[in-house]
């Protein structure tokens, strides 16, 4: 029976084993990821997935989406997970690429 276990993650009183296929697009698919955007993104989407325990197994970025498959745990909503990545990675992507200091309302800069 060795290794029946394998690949599972534990809770206090839970296994399991959820992985997520994700995709984010911009909007009408511009092909707003390029340059340093490009290559500053996987460190940001890792640092926010910590943050919420989650860790991302594979992702790509490509000029008009990012992939990626990420094991979530089931103490948080995958929706909410989700919904915190995207918002998270657009203020980030704001301080880091266009130099603001605060977010505003009504400013899209990299929506996905």
């Amino acid at each position: 029976m060795a290794g029946v276990n394998q690949g599972y993650q534990s809770l206090a009183h839970s296994k399991w084993d959820c992985k997520c296929h994700v995709v984010f697009i911009p909007k009408e698919r511009r092909k707003v990821l390029f340059r340093q955007a490009r290559w500053s993104l996987g460190a940001i989407f890792h640092t926010l997935a910590r943050q919420k325990e989650c860790q991302i197994l594979e992702g790509h970025v490509m000029p008009d989406h990012v992939y990626m498959c990420i094991s979530i745990s089931p103490k948080y909503p995958v929706a909410s997970v989700i919904g915190f990545l995207k918002g998270k990675r657009a203020i980030a992507v704001a301080r880091e690429l266009c130099g603001r200091e605060r977010n505003f309302t009504g400013v899209a800069i990299y929506r996905l």
